[in-house]
């Protein structure tokens, strides 16, 4: 039987690399994190368009 990992929903916003991939974790309200598989022209993209959205 496999072993079960607890689900740790809260946290904080971290992205990471692994392989050739970034991946980004944001804590949600009312708990549990969206997690977001990308690689570094969609992080790109997304950075410019948050800062567009920011300013």
């Amino acid at each position: 039987m496999a072993a079960m990992k607890p689900r740790t929903g809260d946290g904080p916003m971290e992205v990471t690399k692994e392989g050739r991939s970034l991946i980004m974790r944001l804590p949600l309200e009312g708990g549990g994190r969206l997690v977001v598989e990308m690689n570094a022209a969609e992080a790109t993209s997304l950075k410019d368009c948050l800062l567009g959205a920011t300013e």
